[in-house]
């Protein structure tokens, strides 16, 4: 913590890059002079967190200058490029680079943080990274195509999102995964006549029942027949008059069966 500081003097720093741990010399190697309190923030909020992190960044009160952030992009600290991938103000340019780093926290930093990160970007974070997928999805470059060749992978939240894409040209509505199914059978590049086997089958019928390619009489249809059979018939009214109430107890009479009996 001493190391990084950015009111040390150079004397000490240059003692500390000597330091016989290896996180003490990182840090008093990571931030060359001049530094600034914003700067060390920056860089602060990057050390520690591993792939998976899904911690906010927060704005701080003063940001380094973009000339600072440029240059932790091309730096050969990958921890000052992870720095960098975390701004959202980077150039293109240098958003290109910091794509294919070799690096794989530089490129999830980027697909998380920046908005002009590269959908394959995105899309190989939210394969390779679970925790990372509810973010991701969110995004408005996140690919909404594209994603068939993933139609086999191992792991089911995968499949179900390529199992969503309309240009698949036969959506797999028989897969073993729930999820799978669901999101195939909601797939619009299914007909009016596959999504009526779809809704007549129990494993299927809520992803076709939101299809958007389902015709607007036959939703009107379906809204008409759960309204209908929500209703409760009168026999069935009475015939639950002499059950066990869910408290435990029979339910009360009311006033003109009690005062028949009296």
């Amino acid at each position: 913590m001493v190391a990084a500081r950015p009111d040390l003097g150079p004397n000490l720093v240059a003692e500390l890059r000597e330091d016989p741990d290896k996180g003490v010399r990182t840090r008093a190697r990571l931030h060359p002079f001049p530094r600034t309190w914003a700067e060390y923030w920056a860089i602060h909020g990057v050390i520690g967190h591993g792939p998976d992190c899904t911690c906010p960044i927060t704005d701080p009160a003063t940001d380094p200058s973009p000339d600072w952030f440029a240059a932790c992009a091309a730096s050969d600290e990958p921890v000052l490029r992870r720095v960098a991938a975390s701004w959202p103000g980077l150039p293109s340019e240098l958003v290109a680079t910091l794509a294919q780093d070799d690096d794989e926290e530089v490129r999830i930093r980027l697909a998380c943080h920046h908005p002009l990160a590269p959908p394959h970007l995105l899309l190989d974070v939210f394969v390779t990274r679970p925790a990372h997928r509810p973010h991701l999805l969110t995004l408005p470059a996140f690919p909404r195509t594209g994603r068939t060749h993933l139609i086999d992978h191992p792991d089911p939240e995968v499949r179900a999102l390529a199992a969503a894409d309309p240009t698949l040209p036969e959506p797999p509505v028989a897969d073993p995964d729930e999820s799978v199914r669901r999101a195939a059978a909601a797939n619009p590049s299914l007909t009016p006549e596959a999504l009526e086997a779809l809704l007549a089958d129990p494993l299927t019928a809520a992803g076709a029942a939101a299809n958007p390619s389902l015709p607007v009489p036959r939703m009107h249809a379906l809204l008409d027949r759960c309204l209908n059979g929500a209703a409760t018939p009168p026999s069935a009214a009475r015939r639950s008059s002499g059950r066990i109430s869910a408290t435990g107890r029979p339910p009360r009479a009311s006033a003109s069966a009690a005062k028949a009996r009296s």
